[in-house]
């Protein structure tokens, strides 16, 4: 039997009430149960191998050292693109990241579309974003009116594929996270170049490039240029080497504090060991009286909020 068609009727029961369109091809209610059977009974991979659809993320899964944690225990919840949604990336792409020496980032690529626990469609169509297991965090968006789920601007074609350790949610396109860290990231903004610096002179770069993760709230190279006359100059000697990174590391506090998070927090301890008071009022959050002008810029080990003011411990 044609897999395609099967699992586009995998809406039947609860994601079907949601409003998600089914193909009026469906097969029949035997031919529905024994898949049902047959995926109660499997785990996530084995699932995807036996429909035929995903053989490349199969193949990507292995590549990536990730098959034996997909089968455990979970749950987990997929969105899995189909091998038209591989083939569609750009050429080469998928042959790239194949290559042994780019293992990392493809277990980022393939952690992004996992996301910790069972979300059912129901379930789905309530949220506006979900952290994945690579630690960045997917945007979901649901039109009632066109009766469609995007995530990351992918289509999702299918939902609620049961599985023996969590569910499957097909999507078809593949969906990429940033790959660059922390450093990267603000280097590529082109605003920070200050901060960049800052770092460099402080020697704090390879410390924000490893495993973190790290939440920054990252001053633009305005809020610098808006300290008094010199002071940056005199931060950067290396007799004021101190100072500086005293500076900086009042910018970072440990783990992913994505806004909505921060927003219910008063204050959170900062890699200088001081505590950061936290407001929020209006929409709006405020980090040691300076305001939060751009919130959750994902990066591979942490997530970035942009400051209008650079803080300074006392």
């Amino acid at each position: 039997m044609n897999t395609t068609i099967l699992f586009s009727t995998i809406l039947a029961s609860g994601a079907a009430s949601l409003g998600f369109s089914v193909p009026q091809d469906c097969p029949s209610t035997q031919a529905r149960a024994a898949l049902a059977s047959h995926a109660d009974k499997t785990d996530i991979v084995d699932t995807a191998l036996a429909a035929g659809s995903f053989n490349t993320l199969a193949a990507a899964l292995k590549a990536a050292d990730l098959v034996d944690a997909m089968k455990g225990r979970g749950p987990f919840t997929v969105f899995a693109p189909t091998d038209d949604a591989f083939a569609a990336l750009p050429k080469g792409t998928l042959e790239t990241l194949l290559k042994p020496e780019n293992k990392g980032m493809l277990q980022t690529i393939l952690t992004y579309h996992v996301v910790a626990g069972d979300v059912r469609a129901k379930d789905v169509v309530r949220m506006k974003n979900a952290e994945t297991l690579s630690g960045q965090r997917i945007d979901i968006r649901f039109d009632p009116k066109a009766k469609t789920v995007k995530v990351d601007g992918a289509n999702v074609s299918a939902t609620d594929i049961e599985c023996s350790n969590g569910v499957i949610h097909v999507i078809d396109k593949v969906i990429l996270p940033n790959t660059e860290d922390i450093i990267g990231t603000a280097v590529g903004a082109g605003k920070f170049g200050t901060l960049a610096a800052a770092l460099q002179a402080g020697g704090l770069v390879e410390a924000l490039k490893g495993e973190g993760p790290f939440t920054v709230f990252a001053p633009t190279d305005a809020a610098f240029a808006a300290l008094p006359e010199g002071t940056v100059e005199t931060l950067l000697e290396p007799e004021n080497k101190d100072r500086l990174v005293a500076i900086l590391k009042y910018h970072v506090v440990s783990g992913r504090v994505f806004s909505e998070q921060a927003a219910k927090l008063t204050e959170a301890k900062t890699l200088q060991g001081s505590n950061l008071e936290i407001r929020a009022a209006d929409g709006k959050v405020q980090v040691g009286g300076a305001n939060v002008i751009a919130a959750d810029i994902d990066a591979t080990n942490g997530v970035i909020h942009v400051i209008d003011k650079v803080l300074l411990p006392q």
